[in-house]
């Protein structure tokens, strides 16, 4: 059994013409991770390659219900919202649970969910390059309905129908797969397809500006960019609001403890951005929702939703909007 996986990424797109030759999912609102299991232990492993098992404890039943076989699987953890609905911001204390008697007690009185879409070993078989029709059959065989987990349901064709019951339920999006198509480990492919319907992508940190009232001694907006394709930190806006006053405690500590003296972004903001900015490292990840792309690529009513601790800083792009080009 190999002892990580880097997973395979959708681009953001639009809906396939051809649509008999893909596959739908819903797009869950959580926190990607990576499934080993082995002997009746389960391993979780989150995109950027961190080991999240102790976050979870209410998942280690899932290695025990697979009758011994030893698999690789890729889904999402979510939290549901009263109305079941994935709801990232309640997922968001369990990403950050630093002991196991905190596990614990969130898994009592919060728990997540497991949500399965994709095998990729099963019992020293590397499965990757089986079409993705019969990676779900496998899938489907192979993996029951538990307290905590289960498969996602794969929709052949209806795309345009699925996307409408989707923004009518109030939920992301869906995830078009084509049909025929391998896994391919490691690589942002377009035989997926991210089908969002609000808009909404992580960002990176790359300073902050001072708060005021009752928030001046917190932070007042978070200036976040994103990495172009020689790697160049882009400037992206203000995002500042969406905060709970926990959540504002957190990151004025976080961003304390990463300052720097320097400016990151190229070019850099505006000058009255730059003139009041407190800058820090560009290892901090957020979930960012907002409206849309100003005509001078900044983002226009943003709102912050949450840390991503699974994401690589250096992988966060500007994701382009259906139907244009990065920057248009």
């Amino acid at each position: 059994m190999p002892s990580a996986i880097e997973p395979m990424r959708a681009v953001t797109g639009e809906l396939p013409t051809d649509d008999e030759n893909w596959a739908y999912e819903i797009k869950w609102d959580g926190m990607r991770a990576i499934a080993f299991c082995t002997q009746g232990q389960i391993r979780l492993q989150s995109t950027n390659g961190l080991d999240a098992t102790m976050r979870f404890p209410e998942l280690a039943g899932l290695a025990r219900t697979l009758d011994g076989h030893r698999v690789v699987l890729d889904g999402e953890v979510v939290t549901f919202d009263a109305n079941g609905r994935p709801d990232f911001g309640l997922l968001q204390p369990r990403m950050h649970v630093a002991s196991e008697a905190a596990a614990a007690e969130w898994a009592a009185t919060r728990p997540v969910a497991y949500v399965v879409f994709d095998l990729l070993w099963l019992d020293g078989l590397d499965v990757t390059s089986v079409a993705y029709d019969d990676r779900v059959r496998l899938l489907g065989d192979l993996v029951e309905t538990g307290p905590a987990w289960k498969v996602t349901e794969s929709f052949l064709g209806g795309g345009s129908d699925l996307l409408a019951a989707m923004d009518a339920q109030g939920m992301e999006g869906l995830i078009a797969k084509r049909r025929a198509s391998r896994y391919e480990l490691g690589r942002r492919s377009a035989a997926w397809r991210k089908l969002k319907i609000r808009r909404r992508q992580e960002f990176v940190i790359g300073g902050w500006l001072s708060g005021a009232g009752n928030r001046a001694s917190t932070l007042g907006a978070l200036l976040v960019g994103y990495y172009d394709e020689d790697g160049t930190l882009r400037y992206a806006g203000r995002v500042g609001t969406g905060f709970t006053e926990p959540e504002l405690r957190a990151l004025t500590d976080l961003l304390g403890a990463a300052a720097r003296p320097d400016d990151p972004f190229d070019p850099p903001p505006p000058r009255p951005v730059e003139l009041h900015g407190h800058w820090v490292e560009p290892r901090l990840v957020v979930e960012v929702a907002f409206a849309e792309w100003t005509a001078d690529g900044l983002l226009r009513h943003p709102s912050y939703l949450g840390r991503r601790i699974d994401k690589d800083p250096t992988r966060v792009v500007r994701e382009p909007v259906p139907g244009t080009t990065p920057g248009h």
